[in-house]
């Protein structure tokens, strides 16, 4: 197993609002991240994960608890002797300096030898695809080769860990795409750790080896991503991570790891039931627009979830069809049919064609069933 080489214990960081009350923009977080390993802080604007880095950095000292790299304590450590390099998403390149010179000027700054210099920049150049590049300016390069610099600045240094904040949100949208897949093919050569902070639920997913999803300062699950998305841990990372719809109502009972729950509009439902509550709590059954199908008429297998719904409106989403649908309480369910040629004998199977979306609910407005199977939805803690 590999060892600690960041870990956070009941971190707790405070600002002064404007209003002059104090905020908790990290509110007793503790994390363990792993030496090698790609590991992502994920979140909305304003939840804490930027501030979460600066405190690894060392740009922002703890309000309480403690922070340590390497077993070691760094209260009090400034930045410059931390273990880390930070990439920003601004890339802060000198933009008077060629881009070997950006590279060697951290190794410069540290007295490095000259032909060592020479040697790590150009290894470093080689890493990220620059080769034969270090005597242009930054801006004669693409957005994607300053990030590319920038990277190389960082990892010249041979930190320990290399924290990236929202590296590739400058990037447009095809750009950043296809240095996610650099951006994690260059971590497993290097082999160090990455701590990446990201708004941006697909980033996360595709890169991580783990990913903390934060909310308000608070951590709200930290897992491998399958496990994020397949079983959240509540109503919030549920509806960040991907998208869910939600059926509200209350438990009946629990028989083995399924619950069985009337829904507010009736029917009863069955769903994985990941934690102990009583008969008659109030729960949130989740479930993935990808894993519901719909059917003109109620399903034969009563083993199948079934809920009666309303057609709004259909939209083409090129390798998906996205239904909109309303429950008779007025909450919305959404399906997506992947868009490929298949038909189901009683309706609309998963697998369609926008075709025969088309053909089947017309402009909408028609009464189906949405249909799912029980262990394709989990109930929720809110």
């Amino acid at each position: 197993m590999a060892e600690t080489i960041v870990e956070l214990r009941d971190v707790v960081k405070q600002f002064v609002s404007p209003e002059g009350n104090l905020i908790n923009a990290v509110d007793h977080v503790s994390l363990q991240i792993k030496d090698g390993e790609f590991f992502s802080l994920l979140g909305p604007s304003g939840c804490g994960k930027t501030t979460t880095l600066r405190l690894i950095a060392g740009f922002e000292q703890p309000t309480s608890g403690e922070v340590f790299i390497e077993g070691e304590p760094m209260a009090g450590v400034p930045p410059y002797l931390r273990p880390v390099n930070t990439v920003f998403q601004s890339y802060a390149l000198f933009p008077h300096m060629t881009v070997y010179q950006n590279i060697a000027f951290g190794l410069e700054m540290r007295g490095v030898p000259k032909e060592e210099v020479k040697r790590r920049v150009e290894e470093a150049l080689e890493l990220v695809q620059l080769k034969g590049m270090g005597k242009r300016k930054p801006k004669q390069l693409s957005g994607g080769q300053q990030q590319r610099v920038a990277l190389a600045r960082a990892l010249v240094n041979r930190p320990a860990v290399l924290l990236l904040d929202e590296p590739l949100g400058a990037l447009d949208l095809k750009l950043r795409k296809a240095m996610q897949l650099e951006l994690k093919q260059l971590q497993l050569k290097v082999g160090i750790t990455f701590i990446y902070v990201t708004h941006d639920q697909e980033e996360a997913l595709s890169m991580s080896d783990r990913i903390a999803v934060v909310n308000q300062g608070k951590i709200q699950q930290v897992g491998e991503p399958a496990e994020i998305y397949e079983h959240p841990a509540n109503r919030f990372v549920a509806n960040f991570i991907g998208e869910s719809n939600f059926f509200d109502g209350e438990l009946v009972e629990v028989k083995d790891d399924l619950a069985t729950v009337k829904l507010n509009t009736g029917e009863v439902v069955r769903a994985v039931m990941p934690f102990h509550a009583s008969p008659g709590t109030k729960v949130t059954v989740s479930v993935r627009p990808e894993r519901m199908h719909v059917l003109m008429e109620p399903p034969s297998d009563p083993e199948q979830n079934s809920v009666k719904a309303k057609i709004h409106a259909i939209a083409y989403l090129g390798n998906a069809n996205l239904l909109e649908t309303y429950l008779p309480d007025g909450s919305k369910a959404l399906v997506r049919l992947q868009n490929v040629v298949s038909s189901g004998e009683n309706g609309v199977s998963p697998a369609t064609t926008w075709e025969e979306v088309r053909s089947a609910f017309g402009r909408g407005e028609k009464d189906v069933y949405l249909v799912w199977s029980p262990r394709s939805g989990q109930v929720l803690k809110e």
